[in-house]
């Protein structure tokens, strides 16, 4: 009885609570990207821009993979990365039928706007020039048939290299990696997010340094890593989804603070500048709680506002998979049940 009378008089509180961050007003830019007759857009789950504005997205665009044993086996590549100029006109596609193309999660652009992919599918995380040539690739794509890992060695047993459950996979032997990001001396930080549960540290060189993490719900163990970023001084910041949190570490991965307030954070940036901020997305497409709304804050974990909710319009969301905030007042959203990117320009309250 007594736990019952405390979730009653909390609840009431907890709206409260919720209700009492300011709304953000924004408008959406409509009709965004023109593509070319013939070539569409599937789920948009990466988008990017670089420093001249150029937008990149990876959309999933036809993978079809079958269940096995609890995960998935990918039998075909269907993940394609598109350019656009500011104003949204179609410029190229880059690595068309690449070999690690297979079902899209994420691209990031570094701060020499190198291309960066991350690939759930293939478990690789892979590195273009501006040009679009690959320069740099991390992890392994799943051989087609049944390759044990020498004694030793560095594969996943059966699994091509992708790595075994846990924290204890080394180095690059990704599973199912969902995003990456790099601090000022241009060190690397995968998180490795849905087989392994745990953040991989590189070096700018693609050297393995380090890893930390595991499968839990303790501080420093996360449930589906689905987002990190890193600030200027180089905390890194983990979207941990499932237990709807983000996680502070300091750059060689010591537990700093979590924040607890904002949802399930699907997809979160961080801005650039003198001040930054941090944006995340609350989506959970997976309950009837998808509350869609995207928060931004300061770096310390105080909310400054939230804005928008889940939907098909214009200015509405289905499920925020990648976020870009380049700068603090614009943004672009790459959308999984929508299809599409839509650009936010965010207005003084």
């Amino acid at each position: 009885m007594k736990r019952s009378l405390m979730v009653v008089l909390f609840a009431p509180a907890l709206l409260a609570a919720q209700s009492a961050v300011p709304e953000i007003s924004y408008t959406s830019t409509p009709n965004l990207l023109k593509l070319p007759e013939h070539l569409y857009l599937g789920e948009a789950a990466g988008v990017a821009t670089n420093s001249k504005g150029d937008i990149f997205v990876y959309t999933r665009t036809g993978t079809a993979f079958a269940s096995m044993g609890g995960s998935r086996v990918f039998t075909h590549g269907g993940a394609r990365l598109f350019e656009f100029t500011p104003n949204g006109t179609y410029v190229r596609e880059i690595g068309q039928g690449l070999y690690g193309f297979l079902f899209a999660h994420a691209v990031r652009i570094d701060p020499r706007d190198n291309i960066w992919v991350v690939d759930e599918g293939s478990s690789m995380i892979m590195k273009f020039n501006p040009e679009g040539r690959v320069l740099m690739t991390l992890g392994r794509k799943p051989e087609s048939i049944n390759v044990g890992a020498p004694e030793g060695g560095r594969g996943g047993g059966g699994r091509g290299g992708r790595g075994l459950p846990g924290a204890g996979a080394p180095g690059d032997s990704f599973n199912r990696p969902t995003d990456v990001a790099w601090d000022a001396a241009g060190n690397i930080f995968v998180a490795d997010g849905y087989g392994n549960s745990r953040v991989a540290k590189f070096d700018k060189n693609g050297k393995y340094l380090k890893s930390w993490g595991s499968k839990g719900t303790e501080p420093g163990q996360f449930d589906t890593l689905h987002a990190i970023a890193v600030d200027a001084q180089g905390n890194v910041y983990v979207g941990d989804r499932g237990n709807k949190r983000i996680q502070v570490f300091d750059n060689d991965g010591t537990f700093k603070t979590q924040y607890t307030d904002v949802g399930a954070p699907y997809a979160m940036c961080i801005t650039t500048g003198a001040h930054q901020y941090l944006f995340t997305s609350n989506s959970n497409p997976s309950t009837s709680m998808d509350n869609g709304e995207i928060y931004k804050m300061e770096l310390d974990g105080k909310v400054l506002g939230k804005f928008g909710h889940a939907g098909k319009l214009l200015k509405e969301f289905g499920t925020v998979h990648e976020m870009d905030c380049r700068n603090p007042n614009e943004l672009y959203v790459g959308e999984l049940t929508n299809w599409r990117v839509q650009k936010l320009i965010l207005h003084a309250n």
